[in-house]
């Protein structure tokens, strides 16, 4: 009953006119945001703080920020779906799906199938903050360092799952993503590894160059090749009725869509993990998951590879919330800014905040169900105009869409260096497609390289260099034997395939 008191508390204040404002205005500059490579939600809330300066009400601030946060997330999944260039990290599975949809002429349902999926997990996740937050905020806590590198592990040995071909080049794509990850200055000793001698390689090399250089550049390079000068499109496309999902794709994605939810809220409320893993691992799943004539659609346009990442990625968004508001600790680096705004504005986040400013929590959590509603209205009203882009004639998007990458590259760093490293991860994402080599465990590896080397570390310190202390811990010890039957079960598949084949051969 307190929180039910407490909800409708926090709902009188999110409704407050002022307060519904900046929500939409977070909403909507979140979209814009996401959909720009290079920038994503944490760049974009750290650019759009200072505006919040001069807010009387810390409330309407937070607010304004958390609506830009999780408008960002959706708003990567345009450019993934209708050009193919993720606009964020956790937009990068969207592409896998969603493109190929888009170039079928469907990229109205892919769109339409990302904004239901976002408000049902996002919606979902609210509700489950609202009663259990403070209690999964201690299940997060207790994850330390061999958890940590148990769950990377378990990401990494889903891979596999990422390509129907062969596990061996999975894995090869994976060791070139940990290879990368390791780039730059060693945060222990301070020296450079694989360097070459290059100072601007010190800091590594940024995650959203090689996402733009594999999909951006590749998508472009591959299109160069093709005689279509432009996607399958026509006017009746514009229709609402083909421009929403089916009823056949809300059945072949609805029990993906809970799922994920739950794939997205658990595993995005551990601190660091943040949403990225959980598209992963949540499209990993849903692969795996499906029977076996869809799960032959996967990356050639099945409406669930859309829909499971695009799901995690917003449960994530909000999961990330429960340490940040529960326990002082941000989930993600876009919780770490909305952290420091918190501060700015003289609130300290952890336990207090909920017993000495609940008006201003709850109020939080209020704005968080309006802002779900207005995201799912505002990107389904949207969804005409954003399908308008396909009928751009490939010569002309292909240029704009170079540019626009180019910039967002550039942005990053204002460095033509960066630049360069996006050209050059995008001939080699041309070579690996050409050679069936899959992208995405690439780009997993490389987001889970530092958390996975880092967690190893610490384990080893803390167990005085005995890799025993994983099986001796109950979570990890679940994780870790997790991975090993995937990797069993990997080896299980190909030794049965090629003793089908070899059958085969002899008949």
């Amino acid at each position: 009953m307190d929180i039910l008191q407490h909800l409708i508390t926090g709902l009188s204040i999110a409704v407050n006119p002022m307060n519904l404002l900046f929500c939409f205005i977070g909403v909507v500059a979140g979209v814009l945001i996401g959909a720009l490579p290079g920038l994503g939600p944490s760049a974009g809330l750290a650019i759009l703080l200072p505006i919040t300066f001069g807010f009387p009400d810390p409330v309407a601030g937070i607010i304004l920020l958390a609506g830009i946060y999780y408008g960002a997330m959706y708003g990567g999944s345009i450019t993934s779906v209708l050009l193919g260039v993720p606009g964020d990290p956790a937009s990068v599975m969207t592409v896998a799906d969603g493109y190929p949809l888009a170039q079928q002429g469907r990229g109205g349902p892919a769109l339409g199938i990302c904004a239901i999926g976002s408000f049902i997990g996002g919606t979902i996740c609210v509700l489950a903050f609202t009663i259990l937050g403070p209690m999964l905020a201690k299940v997060a806590l207790s994850f330390g360092p061999p958890e940590y590198f148990a769950l990377m592990v378990l990401g990494l040995t889903l891979v596999a799952g990422f390509t129907e071909k062969s596990a061996i080049k999975a894995y090869l794509s994976a060791l070139v993503g940990l290879f990368i990850s390791v780039i730059g200055l060693d945060l222990v000793t301070g020296l450079p590894r694989f360097t070459f001698g290059q100072l601007k390689l010190y800091e590594g090399i940024d995650f959203i160059v090689v996402a733009l250089g594999l999909y951006g550049i590749t998508e472009i390079l591959i299109a160069m090749e093709d005689d279509q000068l432009s996607f399958k499109f026509d006017k009746k496309q514009l229709h609402w009725r083909n421009l929403l999902p089916s009823a056949m794709d809300w059945a072949l994605s609805k029990w993906h869509i809970l799922r994920s939810t739950f794939l997205g809220f658990t595993l995005g409320m551990l601190p660091g993990s943040g949403a990225t893993i959980c598209t992963f691992i949540s499209y990993a799943v849903a692969k795996n998951a499906a029977p076996p004539e869809r799960k032959a659609l996967f990356g050639k346009g099945a409406i669930e590879g859309v829909a499971a990442p695009e799901t995690a990625n917003n449960a994530a968004s909000v999961a990330a919330f429960v340490p940040l508001l529960t326990l002082g600790v941000p989930g993600s680096a876009s919780t770490a800014v909305l952290m420091g705004a918190l501060l700015m504005f003289g609130l300290q986040p952890g336990p207090l905040l909920w017993e000495k400013n609940p008006d201003f929590i709850w109020g939080l959590i209020g704005s968080m169900y309006i802002g779900n509603a207005m995201l799912l209205v505002l990107s389904t009203i949207c969804i005409p105009f954003f399908v308008r882009m396909l009928e751009v004639p490939f010569p002309i998007l292909n240029a704009a869409v170079m540019v626009f990458i180019l910039v967002g590259a550039y942005s990053l760093g204002n460095s033509m260096f960066d630049v360069g490293l996006t050209l050059f991860f995008g001939l080699l994402g041309y070579a690996m497609k050409k050679m069936d080599y899959p992208a995405p465990p690439m780009i997993l590896a490389l987001v889970l390289g530092n958390t996975l080397e880092n967690s190893l570390r610490q384990t080893l310190i803390l167990s005085q260099g005995s890799m025993g202390i994983i099986f001796t811990r109950p979570v990890s010890a679940v994780l870790m034997t997790a991975a090993l039957a995937s990797i069993a079960w990997i080896v299980f598949k190909s030794i049965r395939g090629y003793n089908k084949g070899q059958q085969n051969i002899a008949s």
